[in-house]
């Protein structure tokens, strides 16, 4: 919402500059997007003038030369080419040094050999309005030399407020005015609608039927008659104008006036279109059309509701007028419809139709139906004094107000438990009244009632509070830590972090001391992620839960894998020049279960690394590319961190390079995969060879909750090394064969690292060498050579049984 600080101050003027004030609405909970200026510069250049004579250009027809008076007695020569430029009138002048709204200064010029000194304004040269074709002329009150900007609002600083959803009263000037009232203390002018030159009953020859009130509770409506179309005044189109609205006409610039000040939209319908006079409200037949009125057909269908007359359809409820029935420059009768509609179903017709508007975007927030009558008292009389309009008799009114909403208890004792201080109920009451509650005494506190339009947002005791504690001010409130459910007066017991919430924070933590740079992914993914991934038809993580409202077709589903998040990140950064990625990521996923269950929520860590394994040096210019064993290193120091027994196994992900891939085993229990992309799923992301891993945290750190770490004393005798070498069958894995040897070895082995792999006629056919360093140590002594010589030759029987191979000398 756009609001300009003039409209603003019509209501409530702060003593206070715009980032002040800006700073005051923020800390209260109407936050502030942006400011800017509106309008033009160098306000001192800019004054009140009077045309002393329009002569004719002597070398061009359109123009006249003027002589204009511009305050003491000077006199400025002035080129115009307004048609309507004339002697005697009062004119807006920019005199050189002016400042114009797009930013150009005016200088001195000459026209067609004729010198100008100034410019005499059109109503779009002010930002007023979008009128060119004739210069502004005012009234004869102001002498010349006034300084324009105390008769026009020629500049102006806006505000650009977000408003939440449960705030739609702050959609308008006057429930801003409200605020600023409330948090500074500025005094507050009378209500809008305080005067009511309206009736009650019914219009002659008007009625109105409502055939679904549970979407429209409140309809209201009045009739106009000798309504003269034209423009509106200035005073109405500078206010449009700075709220970023077009001015059209002053019956159609009268229903968004009133809508941006009361933040209740209207429409205005010519009477005499309204076939037989009569408007139904329905709900729409499926495939029933209407154009509304920016000349589109819309198809409707029966959750959606319309205004009908004897004609057929006139208007898509709450959203947009139709093209039939609108106000044109031969209008002369006139139907204020003011009306309350139903937030959700508003909500859900907008986004089905792709159309938005100010209207709906007010309505389906939950609008008060006593707004209405509000509206219509500013709306009647506007249009009585600016087009000159009859007010016809009564007033038709379907559904009628409602009943007040209940009081609400605030005790002073929740309140100061809540907020951690305790604020005077002195000061909670002048709060709530300033916010136009209704309030009275208890013995232990207030008693609230909330006004008409804060009905849907304020129901209980929490709310209040929240109310009294944000316009005292949050930024007062102490840094407390909240009592505990169990001993609520005792004193507050410090928090700490779950063993599952610890592991987390080592995963992130040794991942990022490794170099990797962490990201936050969006849980939304495309659902057609799962095709560049090559995830098969029966694989599960392909089983997608797709969201009821996504907010794009890109983001419709729940990622199950973290590798989608990771690849988008490294194809953002390698399209930005990096040559080198290291990502990681720690967030949930969500694989669907059955259709009436949530999903569950696995806790993933993920990993990818793309580019050089190692920064270059001089010796070696080019290190080669991140494979499978440099992210096997970085997982596997991550899962020693976090005192994990793990392992690796063959696997054929479908998104990894066959053959460069493996299953991530922790004890027997798998819990991630490990392995290079395959080029297919690289390509897809404008990638070259990466390598990547991923791994369920939960599933570990409840492998991990309660072991107890054993620690053992550093012993400062020497190890025993032995060089050994087996020839195996081809098939087996080196993995294999390293369990083989811990478990034979037994507590004397300290340690076992492979050196060294061979296929060849050496190693025999069908067989492959695999070399390993051994150590072999003692806690209490040195072990001799034919201690070590003899765990050797136990190894090397099992494994020559159990795995058919042989000792290779």
């Amino acid at each position: 919402m756009l609001l300009p600080r003039f409209w603003l101050e019509d209501h409530v003027r702060p003593e206070l500059t715009t980032p002040q004030l800006v700073e005051r609405l923020d800390l209260s909970g109407t936050a502030v997007e942006r400011t800017y200026r509106h309008g033009v510069g160098n306000l001192e250049r800019f004054v009140v003038g009077r045309v002393i004579e329009a002569e004719p250009h002597p070398d061009a027809e359109r123009l006249r030369v003027c002589t204009v008076d511009v305050g003491d007695g000077n006199r400025q020569q002035i080129v115009c080419g307004a048609p309507n430029v004339a002697a005697g009138q009062t004119v807006s002048v920019a005199l050189p040094g002016a400042v114009m709204p797009d930013g150009t200064e005016l200088r001195p010029a000459k026209l067609r050999g004729v010198e100008s000194r100034g410019m005499i304004l059109a109503e779009d040269e002010l930002a007023l309005g979008t009128d060119h074709q004739g210069i502004v002329v005012l009234d004869d009150g102001p002498a010349p030399g006034t300084p324009l900007d105390e008769v026009l609002p020629i500049a102006t600083d806006v505000l650009e407020l977000e408003i939440t959803p449960n705030r739609p009263d702050c959609l308008g000037v006057y429930g801003v005015a409200r605020e600023v009232h409330a948090v500074t203390g500025a005094p507050l002018g009378p209500a809008p609608w305080r005067e009511d030159p309206g009736s009650a009953g019914p219009i002659e020859g008007v009625e109105v039927v409502v055939e679904d009130p549970d979407l429209c509770p409140r309809f209201t409506a009045r009739a106009f008659e000798g309504v003269r179309v034209g423009p509106s005044p200035e005073w109405l189109k500078a206010r449009l104008t700075a709220a970023g609205q077009r001015p059209i006409s002053n019956v159609v610039d009268i229903t968004n006036f009133v809508m941006l000040l009361t933040g209740q939209p209207l429409h205005a319908f010519d009477l005499d279109r309204v076939a037989g006079g009569r408007l139904v409200v329905r709900r729409a037949h499926d495939g029933e059309e209407l154009e509304t009125l920016d000349g589109e057909r819309r198809l409707l269908n029966g959750d959606m509701v319309l205004i009908l007359d004897g004609n057929g359809p006139t208007s898509l409820a709450g959203i947009m007028g139709g093209a039939r029935s609108e106000v044109a420059p031969q209008t002369t009768r006139v139907l204020m419809e003011v009306a309350s509609w139903d937030g959700p179903n508003i909500l859900r017709t907008s986004q089905r139709l792709g159309l938005r508007s100010e209207a709906s975007a007010r309505f389906e927030k939950g609008i008060s139906p006593e707004s209405t009558m509000e509206a219509q008292a500013v709306a009647a009389r506007l249009m009585v004094e600016l087009c000159g309009a009859r007010l016809v008799p009564g007033t038709i009114d379907v559904g009628g107000a409602p009943p007040p909403p209940p009081a609400i208890r605030l005790r002073d004792a929740k309140l100061a438990a809540l907020v951690g201080k305790a604020i005077p109920r002195e000061r909670s009451a002048e709060i709530l009244r300033a916010l136009e509650f209704e309030v009275g005494d208890t013995d232990d506190g207030l008693e609230a009632r909330p006004p008409h339009f804060r009905s849907n947002d304020v129901t209980r005791e929490a709310d209040l509070i929240e109310e009294v504690s944000r316009i005292d001010g949050l930024d007062k409130l102490p840094a407390t830590i909240p009592a505990t459910r169990s001993a609520p007066s005792a004193e507050p017991r410090p928090a700490g972090l779950t063993a599952r919430q610890r592991l987390r924070r080592r995963a992130q933590d040794g991942l990022a001391g490794r170099g990797l740079h962490e990201i936050l992914g969006w849980a939304f993914a495309d659902p057609e992620r799962v095709e560049r991934l090559r995830l098969p038809e029966d694989d599960p993580r392909r089983r997608v839960v797709t969201l009821a409202n996504p907010m794009s077709a890109e983001q419709s589903v729940l990622r199950t894998m973290l590798l989608g998040s990771l690849l988008d990140a490294a194809r953002h950064n390698v399209a930005r020049g990096a040559g080198e990625v290291r990502l990681f990521e720690t967030a949930t996923v969500y694989l669907p279960t059955r259709p009436e269950l949530q999903p569950d929520e696995p806790f993933h860590a993920g990993a990818l690394l793309l580019g050089p394994s190692r920064p270059p040096t001089w010796r070696d210019p080019s290190p080669p590319h991140a494979d499978l064993f440099a992210a096997k290193g970085v997982l596997g120091a991550l899962l020693d961190e976090l005192r994990v027994p793990w392992s690796v196994a063959p696997s054929n992900e479908p998104f990894l390079h066959p053959g460069r891939g493996a299953a991530v085993l922790a004890g027997d229990r798998r819990v991630g995969w490990l392995g290079e992309l395959h080029p297919l799923v690289a390509r897809a992301w404008d990638l070259e060879d990466a390598a990547a891993f991923e791994i369920d945290l939960d599933t570990v750190a409840a492998l991990v909750e309660g072991r107890v770490e054993r620690y053992e004393d550093v012993t400062s005798f020497p190890a025993v090394r032995r060089d050994v070498a087996y020839s195996v069958p081809l098939e087996t894995r080196a993995a294999d064969l390293v369990a083989l040897v811990r478990e034979v070895a037994g507590e004397r082995l300290a340690a076992v690292k492979i050196f060294d792999r061979y296929e060849g006629a050496q190693a025999g056919e069908g067989k492959v060498s695999i070399a390993m360093h051994l150590q072999f140590r003692a806690p209490d002594r040195t072990l001799t050579d034919s201690e070590a010589a003899e765990i050797e030759e136990r190894v090397t029987r099992a494994v020559e049984q159990r795995l058919g191979g042989a000792f290779r000398a």
